[in-house]
């Protein structure tokens, strides 16, 4: 076993929930929580949902699981007010300016749905809890080596383009598996995706487990349901699902994933962290094995499969929409990078309380944006005139509209880059200085700050992973510092989900990052001069030979392709 492995063979990680407890009460530090627990404890405090911050000693990102991302607006509010008392820096590392675009007591929506807050104490984290409590919140296995957060689409229920509202399937998995003991110790982290949505905004593609819509016929009367696709997912041998030849009624759906789990849990590899993902088993096994692996471990019959009902991806719900019921709408808010502070989080909560129906909700989707709900047409101009909503437009720009970004070198421990700010600026800078055409509503860029794929770079138009690049000399003398070694990233092209969905390819690596916006500045020239009608930018990506991408992006005056990753 890998050392991770001897970790939780020394202790259940669900045990360090109650550890947390213990060491808020006696006031431990770091190295004295260290010396009693020893290295492994690091690891097992991702099941309470924590990770020690890399360069900030004593101090933890805190994520907390919103199955769907459905929030009522007292959840929400009570995760604003949270992150507004409790993620603030100390004054060695900078206070309310450690961070000169967002200051302090800031919140990330990621793009598992789930709610990051960072420079949390574990003194305070007891407190937190009992808050979470009193409103159905928790952080138990946001991280670690089990089932995370069950992504669905954030429009679940609201919307004509799905088949059915998939939320209390979503319920049900989420509150299987959260705290189960029997679950909690898997090979590695287990993502799932539960969706009634025909556009697939729950990114099915991309997850270890995906129920998607579908319909079948039995006996002459029809049956709404899932299909599966299993073995999808990101980072290091990116790998998109296959489809399971099996119909899931809804109410089987938790003994599927159970099933699934149990396969999982019984055939995964426990000895290289680096190919411990489903993925590698679906692909070892091959999707028929697997299958009948699955169906050896499932107590419920699985008929063959029936009608898929997915018609493609959408993912973006930014805007004014409207829903099934006569006169209400429901808004999505822009949020570029998912990061706003833990106040206007708050004070989203209570504009969805004063604006919207008592169905009003806060949801959060996979593209680090939200939503409210249940909004009365005669309310939105009034929601929309609010603060928070004036600075999180629900009309942005493509760019920004589109832009993703991971948590980056300021806190993570893998990241090599940073990669919050530089995403916000580069958006805003971007739908100034180029013209996209007008029915382009989006321009998918997305930042990981390292190779762990975060931000999901390889689905998106354009995609990026951090790397330090050594500067050729030339390249050097018009570097504006004039440094040897310097933030760059691999720069990729041609990603997408859904009928047409493909991985991008990595056309340039090692470009400098001051590089990067001549180079978006030539291609998207030539993109608008020899773009099809209607044709996408990933589209016109794919058309293109790689070759002619290359030059195209050096003929920009900056050094895109005069560099080396650093450690080559």
């Amino acid at each position: 076993m890998n050392k991770v492995e001897r970790w939780k063979q020394e202790k259940h990680p669900l045990d360090v929930v109650d550890d947390v407890r213990e060491y808020a009460a006696e006031g431990l530090t770091f190295d004295e929580i260290e010396a009693r627990a020893g290295d492994g404890e690091w690891e097992r405090l991702k099941w309470a949902g924590m990770y020690a911050h890399g360069t900030h000693r004593g101090y933890f990102m805190l994520r907390t699981k919103v199955p769907g991302g459905r929030l009522t607006p007292e959840q929400a509010e009570v995760i604003g007010e949270v992150a507004d008392e409790y993620a603030t820096a100390p004054e060695e590392f900078g206070g309310d300016e450690q961070n000169p675009t967002w200051g302090d007591a800031y919140l990330d929506i990621t793009t598992r749905q789930d709610v990051q807050m960072h420079w949390i104490e574990i003194e305070d984290v007891p407190e937190i809890w009992d808050r979470y409590d009193a409103v159905g919140l928790t952080t138990v296995q946001g991280c670690g080596d089990g089932a995370r957060n069950v992504l669905s689409c954030p429009a679940a229920g609201l919307d004509d383009h799905e088949a059915f509202d998939a939320q209390p399937v979503v319920d049900a998995v989420s509150d299987f598996f959260t705290g189960n003991r029997e679950y909690a110790n898997l090979p590695r982290k287990f993502k799932l995706t539960i969706t009634g949505c025909r556009r697939d905004c729950a990114q099915s593609q991309i997850n270890d487990v995906g129920l998607v819509p579908a319909r079948k016929v039995v006996d002459g009367e029809v049956y709404y349901g899932f299909h599966a696709r299993v073995g999808g997912g990101l980072s290091d041998g990116p790998r998109m699902a296959s489809a399971l030849d099996a119909f899931i009624r809804p109410e089987d759906a938790v003994e599927f994933c159970r099933a699934v789990a149990q396969t999982f849990k019984e055939l995964g590899d426990r000895h290289n962290r680096g190919v411990c993902r489903m993925r590698y088993l679906v692909q070892q096994l091959g999707p028929e094995a697997f299958e009948r692996a699955v169906r050896d471990r499932c107590s419920v019959d699985l008929p063959s499969a029936g009608e898929d009902l997915t018609t493609g991806y959408t993912g973006d719900h930014v805007g004014v929409h409207d829903q099934r019921e006569e006169g209400l709408r429901y808004v999505g808010f822009n949020v570029v990078a998912g990061r706003m502070g833990g106040d206007e989080f708050a004070a989203a909560a209570r504009a969805a309380r004063e604006y919207g129906t008592d169905d009003s909700t806060i949801r959060l989707a996979t593209d680090q944006n939200f939503l409210v709900t249940h909004v009365p047409a005669g309310n939105v101009d009034a929601l929309l005139d609010e603060p928070f909503a004036r600075e999180y437009g629900h009309d942005p720009g493509p760019f920004a509209r589109g832009a993703v970004g991971c948590t980056g070198s300021e806190f993570c421990n893998y990241g090599i880059i940073e990669t919050k700010r530089r995403v916000k600026r580069w958006a805003e800078e971007l739908d100034r200085r180029i013209d996209v055409p007008d029915e382009i509503e989006v321009v998918r860029m997305h930042m990981s700050g390292c190779s762990a794929s975060c931000a999901q770079p390889q689905i998106a138009d354009i995609g990026f992973r951090g790397e330090t690049v050594k500067l050729s000399e030339d390249a050097r003398s018009t570097n504006a510092e004039g440094d040897a070694i310097v933030e760059g990233m691999d720069f990729g092209l041609g990603g997408s989900l859904g009928s047409d969905n493909r991985f991008l390819d990595w056309v340039e690596a090692a470009v400098p990052a001051e590089a990067v916006l001549p180079a978006l500045e030539q291609l998207f020239a030539a993109y608008a001069e020899e773009r099809d009608e209607g044709e996408r930018f990933y589209e016109w990506c794919r058309r293109v030979d790689n070759d002619r991408l290359r030059a195209i992006m050096r003929r920009a005056d900056a050094a895109v392709s005069r560099g080396v990753a650093a450690d080559d």
